[in-house]
């Protein structure tokens, strides 16, 4: 089944000559607390998002058990739980909250999303009737979990970080499989920060030529320049992490927007799409008096008599651009006036 380049997500169409579609990501920073989760849908709005998404999972359902090996936390993250189990533990989003924070984003007139990374969790946010379905780049091989969220019938957002062009083939035949042709790819560092090096923009071409699909960037670096500078190499689709403050505790503040900053972001957004415009080079209704003033013209230095053959020392080439134009100097010295022409007057094809 062919994919799509461009479908709805809610209200708004996404890909191939629509808006960049927005998505605020509030991820886990809400700390297990629903007055900061109402926060974040507050400063999505406020920033223009299109969407704000939280994450749906169940510690136990996203990690194994046992204490061993990588299911150990001894880097950075260990400070939030000796395990894996533990550290998702202090993330989970409550299922009770899910359809009180989609009824407040609703009422505050911003999309609900969510990532569901695993079944039950995608079920629940079918049970919510959400418009689409946002999968992470750790799950894009987890096949069983996108042949799931394929039979809703939703499109689909897929982050490709890590993941091969075969992987992600992988991927998209199993959701075509399933009859879903709305899928949109977005590259990805799965680095938290990523830096600079790693980044990749021009990835997004590579994907955009071997898959039909529309293709975004999903961002984890630090400030603002990466997620614009996507936009201008043809991003359909922006997701940016965003706190509420980056001191707080949790493992995503340290390297998300501020509320101040995720404004910024989403305006700078829409004066880059603005400023792409059209792929044709043409003068613009707005520089039609620059283009007169401006540009120069054939102009007389002097008198110059009617039946008086045009020496190159008679014309200048000035400002404004009334008369014609530079390129018909040569072939204006040598001519008869027809008629009179007077000192300081731009010379035209009357004239000669």
């Amino acid at each position: 089944m062919p994919m799509q380049r461009s479908f709805d997500i809610g209200k708004r169409r996404v890909g191939e000559g629509a808006p960049v579609y927005v998505i605020a990501e509030a991820g886990s920073n809400h700390d297990g607390r629903l007055d900061r989760a109402h926060s974040l849908i507050d400063v999505a709005v406020e920033a223009g998002a299109d969407a704000v998404k939280f994450q749906t999972f169940s510690a136990n359902r996203i990690a194994a058990q046992a204490a061993i090996g990588a299911t150990r936390l001894t880097d950075k993250f260990g400070r939030f739980g000796g395990t894996l189990v533990d550290f998702y533990k202090k993330l989970e989003l409550p299922a009770e909250w899910h359809r009180e924070l989609q009824a407040y984003a609703a009422d505050k007139g911003i999309t609900f999303l969510s990532t569901p990374f695993d079944e039950a969790a995608a079920d629940l946010l079918e049970k919510l009737n959400i418009p689409a379905y946002k999968i992470a780049s750790f799950e894009l091989v987890h096949l069983p979990l996108l042949r799931h969220v394929a039979s809703k019938g939703k499109p689909v957002v897929l982050s490709t970080g890590m993941a091969t062009l075969g992987e992600i083939e992988d991927a998209l035949a199993v959701l075509s499989e399933c009859g879903n042709d709305q899928v949109a790819l977005l590259h990805c560092g799965i680095e938290y920060p990523v830096v600079m090096q790693d980044v990749h923009l021009a990835a997004m071409d590579t994907l955009r030529q071997a898959f039909p699909c529309p293709v975004g960037y999903s961002d984890h670096t630090l400030g603002l320049t990466v997620p614009i500078a996507a936009v201008a190499r043809g991003a359909s689709i922006i997701e940016k992490h965003f706190t509420l403050d980056r001191s707080l505790h949790g493992p995503d503040h340290e390297f998300a927007l501020t509320p101040d900053e995720l404004k910024a972001m989403i305006l700078a957004i829409r004066d880059t799409e603005a400023a792409i415009g059209s792929s044709i080079k043409r003068p613009l209704p707005s520089e039609s008096v620059h283009h007169q003033r401006g540009r120069r013209s054939l102009f007389a230095v002097r008198d110059i008599a009617q039946g008086e053959v045009i020496s190159r020392d008679m014309v200048a080439v000035l400002r404004p651009g009334t008369g014609l134009a530079p390129k018909c100097l040569d072939i204006i010295v040598g001519r008869v006036a027809r008629r009179a022409i007077a000192a300081h007057h731009p010379i035209m094809w009357e004239d000669v």
